[in-house]
């Protein structure tokens, strides 16, 4: 079986956990829970004909991304940035964690999630950008953890990437 390691990296409060739950549980919580550290999934999935074991990474929210723990990057075959779309300040610190994690990692597949999308009528990040960064070349997805939009998506063509690598 083939392994695959994936980090997810944001911001506090962006969704982490619920995106990780809903993928490998199919389940939502409106509870919020801290991730302290680094909180493990696993699940496989079948991904450009072979079966793929991942190993999700949740790594805590990172406000401060001076701190991430560059430690847990080790290993990864891919990174889901995620942001809050009613937060857009979570955007920069997504972006800054990509820059943060290809210096440590060299470039592997990435998406970029921009988590909340029930909430869309509260968002703050501006369609226009997503779809500037899309032109250059980045994987973005428009998800909610809550209702399971994209989510399936989003991990299923990171994984596809990283199998192509």
């Amino acid at each position: 079986m083939i392994k695959k390691k994936i980090c997810m990296l944001g911001a506090f409060a962006v969704g982490k956990t619920s995106l990780v739950q809903r993928y490998v549980h199919s389940i939502f919580s409106e509870k919020y829970h801290t991730t302290v550290g680094v909180r493990i999934e696993k699940t496989q999935v079948r991904a450009n004909d072979a079966d793929v074991d991942l190993i999700i990474w949740d790594l805590h929210g990172e406000d401060d991304f001076q701190h991430v723990r560059l430690s847990y990057l080790k290993g990864s075959s891919g990174c889901i940035y995620v942001a809050d779309g009613t937060r857009e300040k979570t955007l920069l610190t997504a972006l800054n964690l990509k820059e943060i994690a290809e210096n440590t990692l060299g470039e592997i597949p990435c998406v970029l999630v921009i988590n909340k999308l029930d909430l869309k009528d509260q968002w703050e990040i501006d369609q226009s950008i997503l779809d500037d960064m899309k032109r250059k070349g980045m994987m973005i997805f428009q998800t909610s953890a809550k209702t399971g939009e994209e989510v399936q998506q989003a991990f299923q063509l990171l994984t596809q990437k990283m199998m192509e690598k």
